[in-house]
């Protein structure tokens, strides 16, 4: 009986810690959110990791911290961010508890719904983008006519 209350007491700590890190995880994405559209410069490239990709929705728009801290320096600086508003998100975590990946579906003016993946790793205790990806899902239905369109301009 002792080894089974403290199996029950080790799985509730367990979860708890998932339910922590799922919230910690949660709150690092919508900060990445606000920070992007109140054009928060600093703060928005805080959150991710020095190694972090950032894959735009362009198939040329694979870009290092670097070099998408140059993209983006111009518009945060005429304070103009994007605003992305999530919908949905889900997430998920390795059995270490030390990599996290997400799907979210968001919302955009002049996009409409988009989809953004990524990558987030645990270092010293925070948690950090390493690899962001923004897709536009394109609807089965329009998918060849899509298709069409972007080998005639290739």
């Amino acid at each position: 009986m002792k080894h089974l209350a403290a199996m029950l007491m080790l799985m509730v700590s367990l979860s708890a810690a998932a339910d922590g890190e799922l919230a910690t995880v949660d709150e690092v994405l919508n900060s990445l959110h606000e920070t992007a559209s109140t054009a928060s410069f600093e703060k928005y490239f805080a959150l991710y990791d020095d190694s972090a990709v950032f894959i735009g929705t362009d198939a040329s728009e694979v870009w290092s911290k670097k070099e998408f801290k140059a993209y983006a320096r111009p518009h945060f600086d005429k304070g103009r961010g994007w605003t992305y508003l999530p919908k949905e998100r889900h997430i998920y975590f390795s059995p270490d508890k030390d990599v996290a990946w997400f799907d979210e579906l968001l919302d955009n003016e002049s996009l409409g719904e988009t989809r953004g993946t990524g990558v987030l790793v645990k270092k010293a205790g925070s948690w950090k983008i390493t690899q962001y990806h923004l897709t536009i899902p394109i609807p089965n239905e329009i998918a060849d006519d899509v298709a069409e369109q972007i080998k005639a301009i290739k």
